[in-house]
């Protein structure tokens, strides 16, 4: 007399979890039993009648599929803007391989900056030593100051760690960079120019407060900032 051969798991043991994991370690098991998959039904989310379980694995391939066309198109759209990027500061740099004096050097900063970069606003800030005399009065885009200034007690933080940094910034910091114009910008970017910002830094503003952000990357910027570090100092 032959005797029944007993199930791998008791009754008592099935849980949602282990059906589950069983089912996950048997992807053939439906294509075994094609009978049951049409007959198995579950509710529809939207309310709407009971749908069969092919139904369902059909409409839970599409929502993925939909996921993942949004996650290739914002991969496109990041590769795009860094491609945009890239070629915004290869051209800059060829422009200041043709300057000649840190006059030049600054025009065209300054130019490509709001043409290239399509800054909202920007100002570059640079370091004297106090040998040189006062520093001259703060000019449109430029303004010179000793690295110990009071005024620049506010950047202390970012000029320590001397690396890019972007987000909101208090008033202080808006009003020292931007003046008149620091109540329309509402984010900002800043890179420091030379190790340890020996040279400097440039902030550059934008009027959307979410255009600049914490969670962005920073080697574009670093990179930025490097590059007119050796500008500024070969000039």
């Amino acid at each position: 007399m032959s005797t029944l051969k007993q199930p791998s798991i008791a009754i008592a043991e099935l849980t949602e979890a282990s059906i589950a994991a069983w089912l996950q370690s048997n992807p053939d098991f439906f294509e075994r039993h094609l009978g049951l998959l049409g007959s198995l039904s579950l509710p529809h989310r939207t309310g709407g009648p009971a749908i069969s379980l092919m139904e369902r694995q059909v409409s839970v391939l599409r929502q993925r599929n939909s996921q993942l066309e949004r996650q290739l198109r914002e991969l496109v759209e990041v590769a795009r803007e860094n491609d945009e990027l890239t070629g915004r500061i290869h051209r800059l740099a060829l422009a200041l391989l043709e300057t000649s004096g840190r006059e030049q050097v600054i025009t065209v900063i300054e130019r490509e900056l709001r043409l290239g970069f399509r800054a909202d606003c920007a100002q570059l800030v640079l370091f004297i030593e106090d040998e040189a005399g006062p520093a001259p009065a703060p000019e449109r885009f430029v303004r010179a100051c000793a690295r110990d200034d009071a005024a620049l007690a506010p950047f202390r933080t970012f000029l320590q760690s001397a690396t890019p940094r972007c987000g909101q910034v208090r008033d202080s910091q808006r009003n020292f960079l931007f003046g008149e114009d620091s109540v329309e910008i509402g984010s900002v970017a800043l890179l420091p120019l030379g190790p340890g910002a020996a040279t400097g830094f440039l902030a550059i503003g934008s009027r959307d407060a979410g255009h600049f952000h914490p969670g962005m990357g920073v080697d574009f910027l670093a990179r930025l900032g490097e590059l007119l570090a050796v500008a500024l100092a070969r000039s």
